[in-house]
């Protein structure tokens, strides 16, 4: 029996491109996939479409489950459904998995249509802005010409900034949650840590590994176990670990306390399901965003075009992206006379609460969406 509040039984759908994509990067991407999936029912006007845009290890698989026994619902499942804050009984809701990416969108370990072998290495660099443009195009595909919002949590909420930049008559709202204009030269170190395990595997074979049938494992862990560590706050750590040892102490370099447990079944985990040329391309997508580059650096400036509303939503104890960059989102809004919402909401886990069904939190969501109109009364 389906709970009413499950959005039930997806199941992903691909979108194929003919028509060259052009990249910031000067390249071309003749032709492309894009994996989706979507939840709800689009209504008569075509109104009440959301996109959800994910982040660094995200996909396209937002809510639901793909067989009755399914064990992981959709990475955002919390939200979505019927009654829940981000209400399906309203909103045709969108998730893909962005280009270059590994969950079955074009990306690296896709087939390269010329050479009829998996891209690697020669997979072009992608951008925020590239993830944007493509995401225009499938609502093209789909037919939907606005979105009622744009949602997305720390990259997806790059992603969703950048809407308003880049389309800023096809948003009504957009959602930015947990995260920033622009990237810290801390975080940015970070992604280069992590970048340079990966790369300095023996098994990377400079991208190419899939023709030596190997995974760059070992880096993959190490990346991870890093990223992991950034999500979670001081205090969610200590809580959920402190310094509990998994025996008696043995004196010896193998698993010794439960946070060194809890680091290496991640790293494992994400190592067995993600692929390292696209985590190579996220992180690198995060370092490159920078929409006030082009307006030296002037924020104010740079969205001063924006039509959407917006809802800016920080966590107190997210040091990654840290409250302070969200209020320069607002700030800048505020600057320009945009209506703009912001709540910072006192959360222990760290960046990792904009994925908790944390209950503030899911109230002000829920609150917030609700009084987007769609149909044909939509018109603000």
């Amino acid at each position: 029996m389906q709970e009413n509040n499950s959005i039930g039984i997806v199941a992903p759908q691909i979108a194929h491109f003919n028509a060259p994509l052009e990249l910031k990067s000067g390249e071309i991407l003749p032709q492309f996939d894009l994996v989706y999936e979507t939840y709800g029912t689009l209504n008569a006007d075509k109104s009440n479409a959301v996109i959800i845009c994910h982040a660094l290890s995200g996909n396209h698989h937002v809510a639901g489950k793909y067989h009755a026994d399914d064990k992981y619902p959709g990475w955002w499942d919390n939200l979505i459904g019927p009654n829940k804050p981000l209400d399906t009984n309203r909103f045709f809701v969108i998730g893909l998995n962005n280009l270059g990416g590994c969950h079955g969108s074009s990306g690296p370990a896709s087939i390269n249509p010329v050479t009829n072998k998996p891209w690697g290495s020669a997979f072009p660099i992608v951008t925020v802005e590239d993830w944007v443009n493509s995401q225009a195009r499938l609502l093209d595909y789909l037919g939907i010409t606005q979105l009622a919002a744009v949602i997305g949590g720390s990259l997806g909420g790059m992603q969703a900034l950048h809407w308003t930049l880049a389309y800023p008559e096809r948003v009504r709202y957009a959602l930015v949650i947990a995260s920033a204009p622009n990237l810290t030269a801390q975080n940015m170190a970070f992604n280069e840590v992590a970048r340079q395990a990966i790369i300095t595997d023996p098994e990377f074979h400079g991208g190419d590994y899939y023709a030596h049938g190997v995974v760059p494992r070992r880096g993959l862990r190490i990346a991870r176990m890093l990223g992991h560590i950034t999500y979670l706050s001081d205090d969610a750590m200590g809580e959920k670990f402190g310094r509990k040892l998994k025996d008696t102490i043995k004196y010896s370099f193998d698993v010794e306390f439960e946070m060194e447990s809890y680091l290496r079944y991640q790293g494992d985990k994400f190592a067995g399901e993600f692929d390292a040329n696209t985590y190579l391309r996220m992180t690198r997508a995060l370092d490159y965003y920078d929409p006030a580059l082009e307006f030296g650096g002037d924020l104010s400036k740079t969205l001063s075009n924006t039509k959407a509303q917006f809802l800016v939503l920080s966590f107190t104890s997210d040091w990654r992206f840290s409250p302070a960059r969200s209020r320069e989102i607002v700030k800048a809004l505020l600057d320009n006379e945009s209506t703009v919402s912001y709540a910072e909401v006192t959360a222990a886990h760290g960046h990792d609460a904009f994925l908790m069904p944390d209950p503030h939190y899911h109230a002000i969501l829920r609150t917030y969406l609700s009084n987007i109109q769609v149909g044909c009364n939509h018109a603000e």
